[in-house]
């Protein structure tokens, strides 16, 4: 029975690997490219939201393209974690000085945990940390109301965990207890991260300089080189960009395992695609990750692939292939089901 279920699986990965283009292989111009203007733009209108007096037009105007090209920018973490340990490494630092340090979200506090949401042992279990329904009920108004406390608090929570850096090494056991329940970027505190002594350096090497990058905001202000303002333009800057991280996860699966391990049929058909051109997929899935059960069913494939790689494969895939069933309607009629706990 398992063998029968998993069949279209197979066949939708020799009909990929069987292509004669290579769907697999990273352009890494495209990756520099994407990187370098989203980050242009991102910065660019960043500056112009904290600099322009507060409640300006310039400073209104700014902030949503501030937000949207932040998340846009910072996505590409996911691209990050995706990458062979030796593959692209000069993208990788350069991301990470630029981006991940600046905004407090280095890759290694990233890659372990979204490789673990992917992996069979964890995937929909209520240790999943990127499976948004262990955040909240469906369908309960007071859990939607945590929910969204907890995400107002959790940018105020990333800032503390690197400014208090040096208090994590006081003890072993509470430098453990940072290292794994405090060293991801979720917001599910049942995930316990598992190291290797890859992971112990990682963390330990972009820590330090989010450290410093943490205490200079309070200290600009201390000293009379910030407003006291800023404060808050930085925190609603990266509330805004979480927000719209957060609604992309309400749609990136159906979330049917009501905590139990799914098999690889159930994981994959839990997912979805969007290959519709509606405004909330452009806002909420940047660079093809709106093809999110392609991606699950392919995890090394390069995002600037996924879009080929899935008109590929609804040329030459049998009509009832259960792979044409992922595509779904719109963000709304899987995130209604996910926020309300009723059909989309």
């Amino acid at each position: 029975m398992k063998d029968q279920e998993e069949g279209w699986i197979r066949e939708a990965r020799g009909t990929l690997r069987a292509a004669e283009s290579d769907f697999f292989r990273v352009h890494p111009w495209r990756y520099w490219w994407d990187f370098g203007l989203s980050l242009l733009v991102a910065y660019t209108a960043g500056t112009v939201f904290l600099l322009s007096p507060d409640g300006s037009w310039a400073q209104l105007i700014a902030y949503p393209l501030a937000v949207f090209w932040l998340y846009r920018v910072g996505s590409l973490v996911h691209e990050v974690a995706h990458l062979a340990q030796g593959e692209m490494r000069v993208f990788k630092v350069t991301w990470n000085l630029l981006v991940g340090i600046v905004t407090l979200t280095p890759s290694p506090f990233f890659t372990r945990h979204h490789r673990d949401h992917h992996s069979q042992r964890m995937y929909g279990r209520k240790e999943d940390p990127e499976y948004i329904v262990n955040v909240f009920q469906p369908g309960s108004w007071k859990s939607l109301v945590v929910y969204a406390v907890w995400v107002a608090i959790f940018p105020v929570v990333v800032f503390l965990r690197f400014l208090l850096t040096p208090l994590t090494y006081l003890t072993p056991a509470i430098r453990e207890a940072t290292l794994t329940r405090f060293s991801a970027l979720t917001l599910n505190w049942r995930y316990e991260r598992r190291l290797t002594a890859q992971d112990r350096w990682a963390i330990a090497a972009v820590e330090w300089p989010c450290c410093l990058r943490a205490m200079a905001i309070p200290a600009g202000v201390l000293l009379g080189l910030s407003p006291w303002t800023r404060l808050l333009t930085l925190y609603s800057v990266a509330l805004g960009v979480l927000v719209l991280n957060q609604m992309r996860l309400l749609a990136d699966h159906h979330f049917e395992s009501h905590g139990v391990k799914l098999s690889l049929n159930g994981h994959i058909q839990d997912s979805c695609n969007y290959t519709g051109r509606d405004v909330f997929t452009w806002l909420f899935f940047p660079f093809s990750i709106r093809y999110h059960a392609l991606h699950h069913l392919f995890p090394s494939l390069p995002y600037h692939n996924l879009a080929a790689a899935h008109q590929w494969l609804v040329a030459r895939l049998p009509v009832d292939s259960p792979y044409r069933a992922l595509d779904q309607k719109s963000w709304w009629s899987v995130a209604r089901r996910t926020l309300l706990g009723v059909p989309g």
